[in-house]
Parts: C-alpha cells; structure tokens; sequence
C-alpha cells in the first residue's frame, strides 16, 4: 500500500469514529409508554409513576430516594422503539424496588442522563446511539392514595 492510501485511509477513519458516536437526546411521551407497558403486562400496575409536577395522588408517606439508569441494544431499531424498552428496563427495576420497599407508587420522576436534570410534566429523556440507548430516572418510592 502506498503511502498516500495509507494516509487517505486513516482520514477517512478518523472522520468516520465521530459519526458512530452519536447520542442524540430524545423527549418522549411518559404517560403513552407507561400505558404501553400495562397493556403489554412489562408493567403489573402495583406500581404508578408519576413526573416532577404532574398530578400525583395524595402522599401518605415517603420511602427513600428512586433511581435507575440502564442501557439496551439499539441496533435494528429505530430511536423510539430502543428508548421505550430501555424505558421499560427502569420503570421494571424501580417496580420491583418500591414493591419490596413496600411503596405503591415512584413519584417526582426527573430524567438525570449523565446526571444532567431534565424534568418534565409529560415526557422522559432517552440518549439513543448507533448501538445504545439508555434512559436514566430519579424520583422518590412512597405510598399514595388509591
């Protein structure tokens, strides 16, 4: 190989690593995913979640701080497919906690990616990638009022 393909070939995959590094930062429908994941059965419904100041049943007691942050495969999926199984991954986990916390709800869910806030009334922040996309929630488990 000559010196100018070698040289031709390393820019080439230089300007190529940046390109597979994306991460870009989707806001996504909170409540469209959690009804998703009841009417699948992902979610058994023991458990309700509820954004930073959206309407939330009266509080009786708190239980601790809430939080998880995981990670899926996104490869062959679109951004919003990867992002709500991923989102599906926490919501599990955090039910699984607040049931053996004995809490029947998380509440005051922010999005805390790379521990960078994000709150909203009605959506969740995903980082979707060429290959990951993950999702990070912190709230708090508590009992409410059904």
């Amino acid at each position: 190989m000559t010196r100018l393909a070698i040289l031709a070939l390393a820019a080439t995959l230089a300007l190529a690593a940046p390109a597979q590094a994306r991460d870009s930062r989707l806001k996504l429908d909170f409540q469209e995913a959690v009804k998703a994941g009841l009417a699948d059965g992902t979610l058994d419904g023991s458990v309700s979640f509820h954004l930073a100041g959206a309407p939330t049943p009266a509080i009786s007691q708190r239980l601790g701080a809430a939080q998880s942050n995981r990670k899926t495969n996104a490869l062959n999926k679109s951004d919003e497919e990867a992002c709500r199984w991923v989102l599906m991954s926490v919501l599990v986990a955090m039910q699984e906690q607040a049931k053996a916390k004995g809490a029947n709800a998380v509440v005051d869910l922010v999005s805390n990616y790379k521990k960078q806030e994000f709150s909203s009334t009605t959506e969740y922040e995903c980082a979707a990638g060429a290959i990951m996309a993950g999702v990070a929630l912190k709230g708090s488990y508590a009992r409410v009022a059904r």
